[in-house]
């Protein structure tokens, strides 16, 4: 069996464009799907997978540790950039689709087997809406606990708020204020029985993440995502050390030593590898590894498309110390359109049961995705009140 082509796909859901990854066989019928989705650098993941493909054509895609190599280490460049990582990832989660298909089986079962009965997914407020969930201001902490209610509503009995504002590197307690305001307003609604998480994206200084994560400590938060930049180990180490509250982070990261770096400093409790940023399953599995090592928790980044979802969940089924799968729902009304899914999700409690189908279970419908074809992603820009850049 040998690689005859490959294939992108672009498909554009509003806040992003998905990227899917075909990797067509010489056996009839025969291909893998994998998704290489990064916002705002659409065309430069393209490219990526089109520089890729010439190091896969003519190769045996059942080799799949041996042309991860091929794609991370040759052409000079090593694969750590986002861009070329994120490439290698859906080309890598192509190859595992195939992997499983060629011997009949989920992709977990590949790896051992599952580990668990079921994975419970959390939800954005709004259900991944862009609007509700990145454009709701912290001033309106009512809004907060409405859609906080809405999630639990919808059956999740975790989800995740975007309740920290930009800061500039020092502020006094304003944002801070705001900022807990949100959580009291969305514990309250919710009561203690669900789990909160509160997303930071990386937007304070160490200092003012400091600030955040023990003003919000009261509130007995399930994880604090990115209260700094993730370049600032040693700053999420003093965070990490400074509170009760799970430090969570890892999205960013695309190589296995830096997660080395992050794990031996303490710098998380829980690891947000991205499946599609970080080099696929293949380096996952080994980010997944060392983090045993050091007992940290797995959560993995996932608020892309379809195909990301499915990776996250044969992961999940295959990992002990994957604790919980990000979804999205409602980013786009015609989501459910373009693929089709091998698990179920459970409306009434929003865990998912293990994938029966060969590989990652999923199939795209080339059509669908035609329908939807690119566009630029709506630009999202931050400036302080002195006109200094921020993060968004």
């Amino acid at each position: 069996m040998k690689i005859e082509r490959i294939e992108t796909l672009v498909c554009h859901a509003r806040m992003r464009n998905w990227v899917f990854v075909k990797v067509i066989t010489d056996q009839p019928g025969l291909v893998g799907w994998g998704e290489a989705t990064l916002e705002w650098h659409t065309r430069s993941v393209v490219g990526a997978v089109e520089d890729l493909a010439s190091l896969l054509i003519g190769e045996d895609p059942t080799r799949v540790e041996h042309l991860w190599q091929v794609m991370w280490r040759q052409h000079f460049w090593h694969g750590s950039g986002i861009v070329r990582a994120t490439a290698i990832a859906g080309l890598d989660l192509a190859l595992w689709d195939i992997a499983g298909k060629t011997l009949g089986v989920p992709c977990h079962k590949l790896w051992g087997g599952p580990v668990r009965d079921y994975v419970r997914l959390y939800s954005h407020l709004g259900g991944g809406k862009m609007e509700s969930f990145y454009e709701t201001p912290v001033e309106n902490a009512g809004r907060f606990a409405d859609l906080a209610h809405e999630a639990v509503e919808d059956g999740f009995t975790a989800f995740k708020a975007m309740a920290v504002p930009p800061t500039m590197p020092i502020e006094g307690l304003k944002p801070i204020r705001a900022a807990t305001a949100c959580v009291a307003a969305i514990r309250d609604a919710v009561g203690d029985d669900i789990d909160v998480m509160v997303d930071c994206h990386a937007r304070p200084s160490p200092a003012m993440g400091l600030q955040f994560a023990k003003a919000m400590e009261p509130y007995g938060l399930y994880f604090f995502e990115e209260p700094c930049w993730p370049e600032s180990v040693e700053g999420l180490a003093m965070i990490n050390a400074a509170v009760s509250t799970p430090i969570a982070t890892g999205e960013r990261v695309t190589q296995l030593p830096a997660f080395r770096d992050l794990f031996a400093r303490r710098a998380c409790e829980i690891c947000q590898l991205d499946i599609t940023h970080c080099g696929g399953l293949t380096e996952a599995r080994r980010v997944a590894a060392l983090a045993e090592s050091y007992r940290i928790a797995l959560a993995p980044h996932n608020p892309q498309g379809p195909v990301s979802t499915a990776a996250s969940l044969e992961f999940g089924f295959s990992q002990p110390s994957y604790i919980i799968c990000e979804s999205v729902h409602s980013d786009v009304p015609w989501r459910e359109d373009v693929v089709e899914e091998g698990f179920v999700v459970d409306p009434k409690t929003r865990t998912v049961r293990p994938n029966m189908r060969p590989g990652l279970g999923i199939s795209i419908d080339d059509n669908e995705v035609r329908k939807h074809p690119f566009q630029q992603e709506a630009l999202q820009r931050v400036f302080y009140r002195d006109g200094s850049v921020g993060d968004w």
